[in-house]
């Protein structure tokens, strides 16, 4: 090893086999990563002092390309199919071998932090990287330590990281040059071939999700926030379905906006930062998320610059639609600093219907949160994964499936626990189109769903008077003050009557077929809670 910096604990980078030729560079400071990606030509600084880098041509998490090493350790518990692929614990030696050789060559950036923010549950990470910006990331998303942690750090995860080194499928077993492999067991995680800096974020989380249920803690794919009652809402959602924006509410403290834990004791951040989507973003829209993108601090990938003024283009989106902004949670105004509040007494379920059939809000059973967390059902946005050009329709249960270790019954039976434990309300809340579907009809109006989740989540409508959807058996209110009524029965909205009808009709069928594979997972409540696609459509609905 040519040089090294200070800051780092004990377990030396011999422990994972490398002995870099040129500089290791441990625990830098925000400042310095800044200095030493710009110097790489790696990234600019924004004119608000942001920091901004391209990740093309991979602008998207690669969900084919992550592999689970088959190995005994983890083998029975691992749910495996398109979700989780093997690899051989051969293969991934190879690429790991390959890899840490590929490393070695240069200067290298070392990480070490936390996963979670319950001192209790929180996991000890280190990441090492020869990019700074990536590390940069990592630490804006990860649970930073202080010197004393740092001091003592000792990795449960070690996450080796090159974008730029490339696999060969047919040395490695990858599918292409790019790849994420997570060993359960061994704790390590190995990531190439893509600048895309998601992967790191979501490599942590899918580790997360294997560790949490064996220790009691759920798991969730969401954001929370808390208001000055004390009262907690959850909000669980694919990139898109409005996690971010919704939970970043003046009105509340933000806890965190896509990563948590719910323990015995209440809710904590997985994260210490959040990765919110850019398209678009505006100041009157979402002023505080837009605050961000000017801060010292904050990364924002794939944007379009003026090269003049440095300023950016929001609406463009020729280099990708899934731009993004990396910022510390502490960046928005209000929010949690401990990255933990108490038991939540609300849970919002988010989808983008794609179908523009389903209401803007409805209250659920816990028999119906239960179903229709298993079916997960949204539409991948354009530019969340590569190859997402426009909406699709899928359904990715828990809100999650890509980042799901276990079987989705592990999951599904802790959070169905939580509720009869607790009591909290549940929610559905269609974020996506009404009117019609995408290409037709309008997205849902931003101003209306923060009213009807801030009615929802502060207890407004606990008691509200409500129509039954007769095909979905939502439990649709009548009325929501600051809210057109006709916005609240989706069918109202549509011009075609008729056409709403076959639409609904068959997104409730596209229901009942993908839930036969949890039908063995739940109670027959449960499953007596899905759609009915003969249902007959009353002009108005039924009345409660």
């Amino acid at each position: 090893m040519a040089a090294t910096t200070a800051r780092h604990g004990s377990v030396d980078l011999g422990e994972h086999g490398l002995a870099p030729q040129g500089t290791a560079h441990w625990n830098l400071t925000t400042a310095e990563l800044y200095e030493h990606t710009i110097r790489a030509d790696a990234g600019v600084m924004g004119n608000g002092g942001a920091l901004i880098v391209n990740t093309a041509p991979n602008t998207g998490r690669s969900p084919k390309d992550k592999f689970v090493v088959q190995e005994p350790g983890s083998d029975e518990r691992i749910w495996w199919g398109p979700v989780n692929t093997p690899i051989s614990p051969a293969n991934n030696a190879q690429v790991r071998t390959d890899l840490t050789a590929f490393l070695n060559e240069g200067d290298l950036y070392i990480l070490d932090a936390f996963a979670g923010s319950h001192p209790e549950h929180r996991v000890a990470v280190r990441v090492i990287s020869n990019s700074a910006w990536h590390v940069l990331f990592a630490q804006t998303m990860l649970v930073n330590a202080t010197p004393d942690e740092i001091a003592v750090h000792a990795p449960e995860v070690v996450i080796l990281h090159a974008p730029e080194f490339k696999a060969d499928p047919a040395v490695h077993g990858t599918r292409t040059s790019g790849f994420v492999t997570l060993d359960f067991t061994a704790g390590e995680i190995l990531i190439g071939g893509t600048r895309y800096a998601g992967e790191i974020k979501k490599s942590v989380f899918t580790y997360m999700n294997d560790r949490l249920p064996e220790h009691g803690v759920l798991p969730m794919h969401c954001s929370a926030n808390v208001a000055d009652d004390g009262r907690v809402a959850v909000f669980f959602g694919l990139s898109g379905t409005g996690k971010t924006t919704l939970s970043t509410d003046p009105e509340r403290a933000l806890i965190g906006d896509d990563e948590h834990g719910w323990a015995d004791d209440g809710v904590f951040n997985i994260e210490g930062g959040c990765y919110a989507k850019a398209i678009n973003l505006s100041a009157e829209s979402e002023p505080e998320i837009y605050a961000t993108t000017e801060m010292f601090g904050t990364i924002i990938e794939n944007v379009v610059l003026d090269p003049i003024t440095r300023e950016i283009d929001f609406a463009d989106k020729s280099i990708t639609e899934n731009t993004r902004v990396a910022y510390p949670v502490s960046s928005i105004p209000g929010s949690v600093p401990e990255k933990r509040a108490g038991t939540p007494t609300a849970v919002v379920l988010l989808t983008a219907d794609a179908y523009g059939v389903l209401p803007p809000i409805s209250r659920l059973t816990p028999d119906q949160a239960m179903y229709h967390f298993l079916s997960g059902y949204t539409a991948k946005l354009a530019g969340t994964e590569v190859g997402v050009t426009e909406p699709q329709t899928t359904f990715s249960t828990c809100f999650g499936a890509p980042f799901l270790p276990q079987r989705p019954g592990v999951y599904a039976r802790m959070l169905g626990e939580r509720l009869e434990q607790t009591g909290a309300s549940a929610w559905l809340v269609n974020t996506g189109w009404a009117g019609g579907g995408y290409g037709v009809g309008s997205r849902m109006p931003i101003a209306a769903t923060r009213a009807l989740v801030r009615a929802a989540i502060g207890g407004e409508l606990d008691n509200a008077e409500t129509m039954i959807d007769p095909i979905f058996g939502l439990h649709i209110p009548v009325a929501v003050a600051g809210v057109d009524p006709s916005l609240l029965n989706p069918r109202d909205a549509w011009a075609d009557k008729d056409l709403y009808d076959v639409t609904a009709h068959k997104l409730a069928a596209q229901f009942v077929k993908n839930f036969e594979q949890y039908a063995d997972m739940v109670a027959p409540s449960v499953l007596a809670s899905a759609p009915d696609p003969a249902g007959e459509v009353a002009p108005d609905f039924g009345m409660e």
